[in-house]
């Protein structure tokens, strides 16, 4: 499958950042959108609402239904998926990208935070997934993908933030899990995750202002990352952890200049990449 022309996604947190990224590359195939997000006003800190991301998607030539969506909550999860299905007709595509992120020490986090972090990341992913599967199932090239991170056990990844970290492996487990249990189904369960920090509102605000910004990728790397794990066949590429920038190499990308205003030597690493999965040379060299 070379696009994803008419395919409809489910797309949690989609009103900004890595998500309204992989949305919008989907509509410029002519794909169908259901913006999941609980942003229906403007935020003071944060750019963006469901209904300014509808619009976005709608300009670069896909269809898009935005529902406001608290993933922590079943019965919103499930009304927007019944939106969705009403409205499309169809869910071929789950994307878990909504997160929560503090990197706090284990003293220094507050446990209605440690909460929120787990109730989104790992239990909402759950979740979404759950109330999305009976009709991914239906379709003849689903996919799940969660935007989280290799499962590499080392003990600096834990030690600074653990609570954060238990949160997003636990995205990253129902991939290991999910992927297992459905692949008789065809139902693809993959991650992805960056190499390096993606320029979002989200990473400005855990990581200290503009200076990151400057040292980061675009959310485009991720959103060209996903297209090619979307439209990959599902019976065959699951349960899979994929970097952004090795993925990009191994399907052909040779510029990754594209990406970032930066050499490949100045960018912030992100988290939880492991030491043993070295970047591609086509992104070395950009």
């Amino acid at each position: 499958m070379n696009n994803l022309k008419n395919k409809t996604l489910f797309v949690s947190g989609a009103s900004r950042g890595i998500g309204l990224a992989i949305a919008k590359r989907a509509a410029k195939d002519g794909a169908n959108i259901i913006l999941a997000a609980k942003t229906a006003e403007p935020h003071p800190k944060l750019p963006g609402t469901i209904y300014t991301a509808a619009e976005e998607i709608e300009e670069v030539g896909g269809k898009a239904l935005p529902v406001v969506c608290d993933i922590r909550d079943e019965e919103n999860v499930r009304n927007a998926v019944n939106k969705g299905l009403d409205h499309f007709g169809a869910i071929d595509i789950c994307i878990n990208n909504a997160s929560a992120i503090q990197l706090t020490g284990t003293l220094q986090t507050d446990m209605k935070r440690y909460d929120l972090m787990n109730q989104i990341n790992a239990r909402g992913t759950f979740l979404v997934s759950k109330v999305c599967l009976p009709h991914l199932i239906k379709s003849d090239n689903p996919h799940i993908l969660n935007l989280s991170p290799p499962l590499d056990m080392d003990p600096k990844w834990f030690g600074p933030h653990v609570a954060y970290t238990m949160a997003k492996f636990g995205m990253s487990l129902c991939v290991l899990g999910m992927a297992e249990e459905f692949k008789e189904e065809g139902v693809a369960v993959n991650a992805l995750w960056p190499r390096t920090a993606i320029a979002t509102a989200a990473i400005k605000n855990a990581l200290g202002g503009d200076s990151i910004m400057n040292i980061s990728r675009s959310p485009e790397i991720m959103a060209d990352a996903a297209h090619v794990i979307l439209t990959k066949n599902s019976r065959e590429f699951t349960g899979n952890f994929c970097i952004d920038d090795n993925l990009l190499a191994d399907n052909g990308v040779t510029d990754f200049s594209q990406y970032a205003e930066v050499p490949f030597a100045e960018l912030a690493p992100d988290f939880f990449v492991p030491d043993y999965v070295e970047a591609p040379e086509a992104a070395k060299n950009s």
